[in-house]
């Protein structure tokens, strides 16, 4: 049996190191762009909705007094909420303040759309998945290094280790 580091020295595996290193120094250059492009791609589905729905307020009130079932709010306190959530919190995660809490509080908000609407299509419900997952994913690993919380924690808590 070959011996270990035998292997791990051999220029074939020396190379596949060298190529893996290559490969995260490029991730870590697009990774950013890649994680604004996702916060932008959600961001946009959430703001283009509360700007419908600020379009006719009244329109949104009776939706959500004949159509859409969320639980424990009236339907005119869960129009303001739902609206307020769906302009506010979009441009909270793009530009990355309170990034994870923004995308965490747009997942749960997610949940409670698409679960209040009951004649959702199929297709819809797939679409609020994608969101979710996306949404999910950013409140897990934050809003990246394009986002005024990296830049707050950079500037104000360094460390020094």
């Amino acid at each position: 049996m070959a011996n270990f580091d035998s292997i791990i020295k051999s220029p074939l595996i020396q190379k596949l190191f060298a190529l893996d290193a290559l490969y995260g120094r490029i991730l870590s250059v697009i990774t950013p762009l890649i994680e604004l492009a996702l916060k932008l791609w959600v961001a946009n589905a959430f703001f283009k909705s509360g700007l419908t729905k600020i379009q006719s307020f009244d329109t949104t009130i009776m939706l959500f007094e004949y159509e859409y079932s969320v639980p424990l709010l009236s339907p005119t306190v869960a129009a303001y909420m739902g609206t307020a959530a769906e302009l506010v919190l979009p441009v909270l995660l793009v530009i990355g303040l309170g990034g994870r809490y923004s995308a965490l509080a747009l997942f749960v908000f997610n949940i409670v759309a698409a679960t209040s609407y009951p004649d959702i299509s199929p297709l819809g419900l797939s679409q609020h998945m994608l969101w979710g997952m996306a949404l999910l994913m950013l409140s897990l690993y934050g809003p990246g290094k394009l986002s005024l919380d990296h830049l707050i924690c950079k500037k104000y808590f360094a460390t020094n280790a």
